[in-house]
């Protein structure tokens, strides 16, 4: 596995014309970002060697290369969970892909239950800190020096430039923009409203299934992150309704037009 992603990039580097210097993963609901991407070039993960297979709906799995306002990129249309049943290193594989073909920037995003009251579906937060309660770390085992050191600096996580000027980014474009913590749980049931009101208690703003290990094996590649959730519902015992994966897909499509004027806005502005 600890040459997958050298091999992956080998292979993607064929079949591109281009460096790419800014990276993207989209969540659920949210691929849509791709169809501004200018002379792409679609490779599906299925043809890449070693690369799992996506299995969740609302996540094509593929990746585009090309340009987008200028800006040389390769965007994930979708991601592996560790709820998939894939090993946190399958899970953080496309972030190591991106490392070796020369991405510097990552932005990340994800839809997100809503964990803060004040927080309504549809809303767009910009992600300023996280918190791990899956208990596992991408990082475990043997460090892959070539990629960064054995004990990476968590304090600056996602870049606190990149986090200024996406915000101003959105004031600038009039959209609402909040800002929050997000909680990773290892899904893939939804929590309970206790599980809720412990996550409420140690600071989360959002709770999702995903994000956590992809950032924390991009900090440790040396890579600048911006993360951004959309959030699809309010977490469990917020509302007296229960919770489908239907909905966050619906809520994410209402909100995609919001969510690509602001990356597209962002990546104007790198």
């Amino acid at each position: 596995m600890r040459c997958v992603y050298k091999n992956a990039a080998e292979f993607i580097k064929k079949r591109i014309d281009i460096r790419p210097q800014v990276g993207l993963i989209l969540g659920s609901g949210l691929g849509d970002v791709v169809e501004n991407i200018d002379d792409p070039v679609f490779i599906d993960y299925k043809e890449i060697p070693g690369f799992p297979k996506t299995t969740v709906q609302g996540h094509k799995g593929r990746f585009v290369v090309g340009f987008c306002k200028g800006k040389k990129v390769i965007a994930a249309q979708g991601r592996f969970h560790y709820y998939e049943g894939y090993d946190m290193e399958q899970v953080v594989l496309p972030v190591r892909t991106m490392k070796v073909l020369g991405v510097e920037l990552l932005i990340i995003t994800n839809s997100a239950g809503g964990v803060n009251p004040d927080f309504s579906p549809g809303d767009l937060m910009v992600i300023k800190d996280h918190i791990n309660v899956t208990g596992i770390n991408p990082l475990r085992g043997k460090n892959m020096d070539d990629l960064g050191p054995r004990f990476p600096d968590m304090t600056y996580a996602y870049d606190p430039h990149l986090r200024c000027l996406i915000m101003n980014t959105a004031e600038e474009m009039g959209l609402k923009v909040r800002e929050g913590v997000y909680a990773m749980m290892p899904g893939p049931s939804y929590e309970t409203p206790a599980e809720i009101r412990m996550l409420q208690k140690l600071g989360a703003d959002a709770v999702g299934m995903s994000t956590v290990p992809e950032v924390i094996a991009a900090v440790h590649a040396g890579l600048k992150v911006v993360g951004v959730s959309c959030i699809t519902n309010m977490a469990a015992g917020i509302l007296d309704k229960p919770l489908t994966h239907e909905e966050v897909i619906e809520t994410a499509g209402r909100a995609a037009h919001n969510f690509a004027k602001l990356l597209l806005g962002f990546i104007e502005k790198l």
